[in-house]
């Protein structure tokens, strides 16, 4: 019986983080949005998307090798200063570093 009810606490601990580190990127930030467009032709391609936020993220000073969507999120590579890479996530509408 304890087994079983530390097991379900566990499960419920790590499901609840896992939700808690998403939603962040899926809330609105706090101001005013305003938002107006004219669509002409199709809509992009996942691919085109993503190489938007990843040119996007580059003129914001952020040196992104690769970015894709992911849970709600842009989650993009960047190069450190002493070498390597590392996975950063940026929240899709205003391009700010989300920390997880």
């Amino acid at each position: 019986m304890i087994r079983t009810g530390i097991a379900l606490m566990l499960t419920l601990a790590l499901a609840g983080g896992a939700q808690a580190s998403t939603v962040q990127c899926q809330v609105s930030r706090p101001g005013v949005s305003i938002s107006f467009g004219v669509n002409i032709g199709g809509s992009f391609t996942e691919s085109e998307k993503n190489e938007f936020n990843l040119m996007t993220l580059r003129r914001l000073g952020v040196d992104a090798t690769s970015a894709e969507m992911w849970g709600g999120c842009i989650r993009a590579f960047v190069r450190k200063p002493g070498g390597g890479e590392e996975m950063q996530f940026f929240h899709p509408d205003s391009f700010e570093r989300v920390y997880m």
